[in-house]
């Protein structure tokens, strides 16, 4: 494995335990692909520093807990209608 990418696992490993923020977010802040950033955090981590790697773990686990509940709010902001402004009503000036 090449030094560079030890550098970027272990650096994006210590950030989602600083940040618990998801691959999605992270793969976008490091400019690698969510294929990247869960390869490197599953399968090369544990290999570089197993503690880490743990800790890297629960947070995931508790990411795909709860994506049901991501999905289906992202679902409810897509389809929520924004209520009409009505400019006749209570006209400033």
């Amino acid at each position: 494995m090449h030094d560079y990418i030890k550098e970027r696992t272990i650096r994006i490993g210590k950030y989602v335990v600083e940040t618990r923020k998801t691959v999605r977010m992270i793969a976008k802040e490091f400019g690698v692909s969510k294929s990247t950033v869960h390869k490197d955090l599953t399968e090369r981590l544990p290999e570089i520093n197993p503690e880490l790697a743990n800790q890297v773990k629960e947070i995931l686990e508790y990411h795909k807990s709860i994506r049901h509940l991501r999905g289906g709010e992202a679902t409810r902001k897509k389809y929520q209608v924004e209520p009409a402004i009505d400019e006749t009503a209570n006209p400033v000036g």
